[in-house]
């Protein structure tokens, strides 16, 4: 998308109290579109296909607003197995978010 960026690390606001409130932040892996007949029928171990593939970059949401896009990892040490996303395009949040 035009509005994201390659761009290093912002600096945050300190003179701005909003900057310490919490949001969700939601990562999109990918879609999927099957029928309603197909979707009720699925079960346990039931694998959903998505247009996706495990390579192709993630994209970071706040509400409906694409803020980022990255690339899925798996972290290491004591928080092995757990997802994280290294971001590779930041959207200009200074005009809009």
């Amino acid at each position: 998308m035009d509005d994201l960026t390659d761009s290093p690390r912002r600096p945050a606001d300190a003179g701005n109290p909003f900057t310490s409130v919490p949001i969700e932040v939601v990562v999109s892996v990918g879609k999927a579109r099957p029928l309603v007949r197909d979707l009720v029928r699925l079960g346990e171990n039931a694998v959903l296909t998505l247009d996706k593939r495990v390579e192709d970059p993630v994209e970071l949401y706040v509400g409906d607003k694409l803020i980022a896009r990255g690339e899925l990892e798996e972290m290491d040490g004591d928080r092995k197995g757990q997802l994280a996303v290294r971001l590779t395009e930041i959207a200009d949040l200074q005009n809009g978010l």
